[in-house]
């Protein structure tokens, strides 16, 4: 559960940090984590520019990854881009010092116990089935036997719960239509996992048999 990346291999690793003891903000402020082995460590980029285009498509820049505001004064700064970074970064180090190495395992047992149980209850529901059999904790994709995944998510909204994303939304691949994208958090107990599978269940019927009376109908 908690081996480090380089027992895998793994020479560099990132990821987001968003979970560790962060709020979701609506999208951010957030940070990420970059990490690497002591081969690499004098190795890693201060910065790195990526390439985009503008609105009008045109070639631009943008400042990817900057530990800091290096390229002007401090004087001269106007925003507060390094303070943000070290508060997401402080809650995230409380956290885990709250958690403690116990704990932290603790967490990845439930969350794997609990997005096992949540897969297994909503890929027995008609009209409902898994996208894959991969290993999976905290979020799983299932495919819904339905036209449109976006009328049962409204559905579901509209009591309450939101189940997850539509996939083929979500990437703007329509190999992913009918895919939805289900997360889990361990603030998500075993009794709001039953009101998902309940109200998805009864969304997913309603708009199945919408479809089924329409064929008849016409």
């Amino acid at each position: 559960m908690l081996a480090p990346p380089g027992d895998c291999g793994v020479d560099v690793a990132v990821g987001e940090g968003q979970a560790l003891g962060n709020r979701l903000d609506f999208g951010g402020p957030s940070f990420g984590f970059f990490a690497a082995t002591e081969a690499y460590m004098r190795r890693m980029p201060g910065r790195i520019a990526g390439e985009t285009k503008d609105v009008d498509g045109r070639r631009g820049f943008v400042l990817t990854l900057q530990t800091r505001e290096q390229h002007i004064r401090r004087e001269k700064a106007t925003s507060n881009i390094c303070t943000a970074q070290a508060l997401n970064a402080l809650g995230g180090v409380v956290y885990l010092a709250w958690l403690g190495k116990q704990g932290f395992q603790e967490l990845g047992e439930l969350l794997v116990q609990r997005t096992h149980y949540a897969r297994e209850a909503l890929s027995g529901l008609d009209g409902v089935s898994r996208l894959h059999d991969q290993p999976v904790v905290r979020e799983f994709a299932l495919r819904l036997d339905v036209p449109s995944v976006a009328a049962v998510i409204d559905r579901c909204q509209d009591a309450g719960v939101h189940p997850g994303a539509d996939l083929e939304a979500l990437t703007g691949d329509e190999a992913h239509a009918g895919g939805l994208l289900v997360a889990l958090t361990e603030q998500r107990s075993r009794q709001d996992i039953d009101r998902l599978v309940t109200v998805l269940g009864e969304a997913v019927a309603v708009e199945r048999a919408a479809t089924t009376g329409s064929e008849v109908a016409a």
